[in-house]
């Protein structure tokens, strides 16, 4: 029964489910890139600052790179 559902399912997801994808993979490389920002600058702020501002950029290039993925077969 599971290996007819994984054989049916359809190798494209739904915009929702790629949007929350690429928030909560996003969100969790925000608390890493504001980890490592501030082990090497030492100060809170500018971490913060670079992890937001680096993510935020990388959210949007990950979803768009992800929905462009969803209309290539190959592979699949």
């Amino acid at each position: 029964m599971v290996v007819t559902r994984l054989l049916s399912r359809s190798p494209h997801q739904e915009r929702t489910r790629a949007l929350v994808k690429t928030v909560l993979y996003r969100a969790f490389m925000i608390v890493i890139t504001v980890a490592v920002a501030w082990l090497v600058t030492g100060s809170t702020g500018d971490a913060v600052s670079i992890g937001l501002a680096t993510n935020l950029l990388k959210t949007g290039t990950y979803y768009v790179y992800e929905r462009v993925w969803d209309h290539i077969s190959w592979g699949v």
